[in-house]
Formats: C-alpha cells, sequence, structure tokens
C-alpha cells in the first residue's frame, strides 16, 4: 500500500475525459433516472434546478472503511476548531483504491494498485482558510491537524485581502450516498480482468492489418465521510472505469505507423461496464481494424473553409474547452487563468453573451447517473443539483462552489467544490457540462451529413485540445 498521492496521471486523466458527448469529470446528455428529495425552492437560485441526491439501491459503502471511528475524528476535529476561534469548520476522511493494468501485444506490462488515505480539516478563521492534512486516522490526529488548521489560517490573515464567506447551505444529518454501479471493479480478481482484456488484444492481433495492440484498464474507488461545524454529516462512495483500446498499424516500406483508439467513454459504472452494460464493445472492437485501415490511408485534409459535423465522441471536447472551462466562475473572474487559461465568458455578460443558435442548451449537472462528476454531495456540504450554463443560446449560469457563489450573489452554491485527495484543499471543478437534446427537431446523423455539401465528419479524439 501506498500512502500520498493515488497513481497521479490516473487521476488527471480523469478530469480530461469525457462520458457521452459531455466533459470534465464527464456526463452522459441523456438525463439519468435518480431518487431523493428535492431541496425548497426559496434556498436555491432561479438558475440552479431542483437539488436532487442519487442513491444505488444496490450500493454499499466499504465496511472497512464504515469500521474506522468517522464520527469520533469529525467530533475531536471540529470542537477543537471551534474552541480555537474558527467561524467555519469542515472534516473530509478519504479512502481512494485505484488500478491500472496495461497490456501491451496481449502481455502484461502494468499492474499496479494504489490506495490513499487520510483526513483533512479545513477552517475559516479571521476570515482566511487555514487548510491541513494528516495520515493518521484518529481522534488525537485530528484534533492536532484542527490545530495545525487554524494556525495557517492565522498567518495567512495578513496576506488575505477578502474575507471568506460562504453561500448558505441547509444542514444534510446523516446522509448517505453511493453511486450507481452493479460490480465493484477492485472486487473482481485480478487475473478475471487480465483475461478480458489479453482476449480483446488477442481478438485484434487475429484480424487484417493489426500488428500491435495496447489494453489500458483504470478503476478507481472513492470512499469519503464529510463533516462540518453548521451539522451536515455525509457518507459516499462512487466507483470510475476507463478501459481504451488502441491498434496499431506498421508501415515499413514508409516508415510510419498508425493507430486508433477505441471511442468507449470512461464512466461512473463498475466492471458490468466491460461486459455489456452501457457499451457494445464487442461491436466496437469488431469495427476498430476497419476504423484503423480507413484512417492509414485517409488523405490529409485539404486547407480551406469546411462545415464540420462532430460526433459525441468528439464534441466533448469542444464543449469541456469552450463551454465547461469557460463557464467556471473562479476562471471567468480571473480568480484562475493556469492550465486551461482564462475566460471570455465574463461575468458583466451574464445573461447577454451569445454563445450559439437558439437551438443551444447547456446545462451543468453533478447528479445525471453514471457521470464522472456525478456525486450526492460535493466538497462543501452541498447537496448536488443540474442548472443552466446556456439556454436559448444565450450564457444564464456559472459553476460555482460556495464561496464564488456568494461572490456572485447568489443564495446557494452549484455545488462543484471538489478535493481529488484528502491532502488537497477543496476547489472549483467541472460539472458534467452537456449539451441537451433540441426538442424541436430529431434528425439523424445521416440527415445533417445529408445537408453538407463539403465537409468532415468527425468521431472519435486524438488530442486534449
Amino acid at each position: 500500500m501506498t500512502v500520498g498521492r493515488a497513481i497521479p496521471t490516473a487521476r488527471s486523466r480523469w478530469t480530461r475525459r469525457p462520458v457521452g458527448g459531455c466533459t470534465a469529470e464527464g456526463g452522459r446528455s441523456r438525463r439519468g433516472s435518480v431518487g431523493g428529495a428535492a431541496l425548497r425552492a426559496d434556498r436555491r437560485p432561479g438558475w440552479i434546478g431542483s437539488a436532487v441526491v442519487s442513491t444505488a439501491p444496490d450500493g454499499r459503502i466499504d465496511e472497512a472503511f464504515l469500521a474506522l471511528p468517522l464520527r469520533a475524528i469529525a467530533d475531536a476535529a471540529l470542537e477543537r476548531a471551534r474552541a480555537l476561534g474558527a467561524e467555519h469548520a469542515d472534516v473530509r476522511v478519504e479512502r481512494i483504491t485505484g488500478q491500472v493494468l496495461r497490456l501491451r501485444d496481449g502481455t502484461v506490462a502494468t499492474a499496479r494498485d494504489s490506495e490513499t488515505v487520510g483526513l483533512a480539516v479545513r477552517v475559516v478563521v479571521e476570515g482566511t482558510w487555514g487548510f491541513a492534512s494528516h495520515v493518521e486516522l484518529t481522534p488525537e490526529a485530528a484534533e492536532r491537524t484542527a490545530e495545525r488548521a487554524v494556525q495557517v489560517g492565522v498567518a495567512l490573515r495578513p496576506l488575505n485581502g477578502e474575507r471568506v464567506e460562504l453561500a448558505a447551505e441547509p444542514a444534510h444529518a446523516d446522509a448517505v450516498w453511493v453511486g450507481a454501479h452493479q460490480i465493484d471493479p477492485l472486487t473482481v480478481a485480478t487475473a478475471e480482468k487480465v483475461a478480458l482484456l489479453g482476449e480483446w488484444s488477442a481478438r485484434l492481433l487475429a484480424g487484417d492489418g493489426v500488428e500491435h495492440t495496447d489494453v489500458l484498464f483504470m478503476a478507481e474507488r472513492e470512499t469519503k465521510f464529510y463533516a462540518d461545524s453548521a451539522g451536515t454529516s455525509t457518507t459516499q462512495q462512487r466507483v470510475r472505469t476507463r478501459p481504451a483500446v488502441t491498434a496499431i498499424a506498421v508501415d515499413r516500406a514508409g516508415g510510419s505507423f498508425e493507430s486508433m483508439r477505441t471511442v468507449a467513454p470512461p464512466t461512473a459504472r463498475g466492471w458490468e461496464y466491460l461486459t455489456g452494460t452501457g457499451w457494445d464493445w464487442d461491436g466496437e472492437l469488431a469495427q476498430l481494424p476497419e476504423w484503423l485501415a480507413e484512417k492509414a490511408k485517409a488523405p490529409s485534409v485539404a486547407p480551406g473553409p469546411t462545415d464540420l459535423v462532430i460526433d459525441p465522441t468528439n464534441l466533448w471536447l469542444t464543449i469541456h474547452e469552450s463551454i465547461g472551462h469557460a463557464t467556471e466562475y473562479d476562471r471567468a473572474i480571473g480568480y484562475e487563468a493556469a492550465y486551461a487559461g482564462s475566460s471570455f465568458a465574463t461575468p458583466d455578460q451574464l445573461g447577454s453573451l451569445r454563445y450559439g443558435s437558439p437551438a443551444l442548451h447547456v446545462t451543468g449537472d453533478r447528479t445525471v447517473e453514471h457521470g464522472l462528476a456525478t456525486i450526492g454531495y460535493d466538497d462543501d456540504g452541498v447537496a448536488t443539483s443540474s442548472w443552466d450554463l446556456i439556454r436559448d443560446g444565450t450564457l444564464v449560469g456559472y459553476q460555482t462552489d460556495r464561496v464564488f457563489a456568494r461572490r456572485l450573489g447568489l443564495s446557494r452554491s452549484a455545488g462543484c467544490a471538489f478535493a481529488d485527495s484528502p491532502h488537497h484543499v477543496p476547489i472549483q471543478r467541472m460539472a458534467n457540462v452537456s449539451l441537451q437534446p433540441d426538442p424541436t427537431t430529431d434528425r439523424t446523423v445521416e440527415e445533417l451529413i445529408s445537408g453538407v455539401d463539403r465537409g468532415i465528419y468527425m468521431v472519435g479524439d486524438r488530442s486534449w485540445s
């Protein structure tokens, strides 16, 4: 077991890959069927939809995690933070378990298991954030961690130019949420996984024109307990999987090679995703050699203006970059410009910026079933929801956490706070950002293509930008 940040390369890819035509941590554009209670309408801004909590009736929280002294840890940290003058305090206890398998030409090249554990204490003291974390999961360690968090806040107070103020959120006591899935992928024997991935590789290598294969499988289970000084306490668990298969052709005469990767998206499903639930793997693997051959002999795209018809397996990237990052409120006000750049969708244009045609309807959603960003409650203790970012082609909303919702003048956060480790501070992160179907038309791909005289049909992605 490794204690620390689990498989950083794997975790970074969760944030960069989609589900369906969507982005960010990702989600299908099709709205999932979810159950739960909605918050009162007077506790949410008009552009945020009903806060719906999704649960999996067959889901179970990891028993080893539940056996930890979660309540005692939270009580110790919160009581110590209050005693030291914290205006707000919250505690997270997390266990993140992951696995990466990679087969090259059917032979195992990588088999790595990882686990990150820890507790985190975050406080607001004298209007300033303080944060500290620890790997020891005991009430005594939690108390010491709360002391360090307060010390950090006090030390940073002279550097803080704006007091931390949080948007209101009702207390959610003893809430439990489990992401919808059938089989936890980390309970499946590694030998069984390798056997299936090896069979996929052998199937491709037996096809015409495929000389090499690269088969990747990534899985993660995230189990988290949260409690804060306002009375919220939540216990949550979700699993996520990412299978990817690449077929490679070699042109020895020309001294070059070409590759083609499956377009199946990563998803918040379990092992059942690889065995037929949610994706036709047999169909895609059968088609991959044909696509590879077509790509290898395809001419380069001629320069000049042209029309694009974009498949959801590529459109997610356009949505992610042009809408997803641009509508992150911290980026829109210039608080962040690293990693994905700044934003043109500034607050002075809220309600007026024309993003596209009146048919364009884009939502932020942390409740849609099987979305990579889907969760019941965010790391600010906010019950998640679905809301409009673009409606009738116009910018109407942003992605926010409790701090930025307050700065925007909203009564409630959109629930976008997330920390990818117990040893990291939660920051505002992207929801499942999805283009919704136009209710006034139902055209097929063939009909879309028939309306183009000269253009390109784009399927799949080759890079992240």
